[in-house]
């Protein structure tokens, strides 16, 4: 029996199912990181590449509802206010025009981690004490240079890395810069994605649980384009492990 790959494919299957995924309600407060994510990238939910012509984040795993791929929280918009550093000695407090606010799509995943800031479930906050972090795609383009407010004369540094921030769910079409761009609404054609352009939780637009539900996604590609199917190596993976199971036994 190949028993590396079974391996990992059991893994796979208990790292998804070792957690429950979080109900969180429709604001609250987080930790915000920022990440580096190329322009044009298709991320995880598949969404279009003209969806970094405007902000977007990566949510953390067990909130974003998934451990692959796409999930329930692809194409969600999320007002982000920035509210205080905490790593900083002693922390920095905006005031003023420095007390900012943006709205952002969903389109990526942040892994869980033992420990990282992205390591919050139901059970266990991380080290900021939140069970959500988003994770900005930053710099970009589509954000001010800065956005981030600093005091480099008194801290030594500009950037403060994390943040306690207030979320808030709100309309991607009403809220999110990219709202009314039909090319940065969707997934990307035969991307195996799901990005619904602004989903409210209803299963007709919104994204399943990759590893629960692993069926075929809301059609949420542009309308020319073809609808979603499971990503053929997912039906490779699951037709080889038939196979060793078979030859092996």
């Amino acid at each position: 029996m190949n028993i590396p790959f079974v391996c990992v494919y059991i893994f796979i299957l208990s790292t998804a199912s070792a957690f429950a995924w979080i109900d969180y309600p429709a604001d609250g407060f987080a930790s915000m990181t920022h990440y580096d994510l190329t322009r044009d990238y298709i991320a995880s939910c598949g969404c279009t590449g003209a969806s970094t012509h405007y902000p977007t984040a990566a949510l953390s795993q067990m909130a974003y509802g998934s451990s692959n791929s796409y999930g329930p929280g692809c194409g969600k918009c999320f007002k982000l206010t920035l509210l205080n550093t905490f790593m900083s000695n002693p922390p920095f407090y905006p005031e003023g025009k420095d007390k900012k606010s943006i709205v952002v799509k969903i389109t990526d995943l942040c892994p869980l981690s033992e420990a990282g800031w992205c390591s919050g479930t139901e059970k266990r906050v991380n080290s900021a004490g939140h069970r959500l972090n988003f994770d900005l795609a930053y710099p970009s383009q589509a954000i001010p240079s800065n956005f981030f407010p600093s005091d480099a004369g008194k801290y030594g540094y500009a950037d403060f890395g994390v943040w306690n921030i207030s979320y808030q769910a709100v309309s991607c079409k009403s809220s999110w810069s990219g709202g009314k761009d039909q090319s940065a609404l969707g997934s990307k054609p035969d991307s195996g994605g799901c990005c619904p352009a602004d989903p409210t939780g209803s299963e007709e637009d919104t994204c399943p649980s990759y590893s629960d539900k692993n069926g075929l996604p809301p059609d949420t590609t542009t309308s020319n384009s073809r609808s979603v199917t499971i990503p053929t190596a997912v039906v490779f993976i699951l037709m080889m492990i038939s196979l060793y199971a078979i030859t092996w036994v």
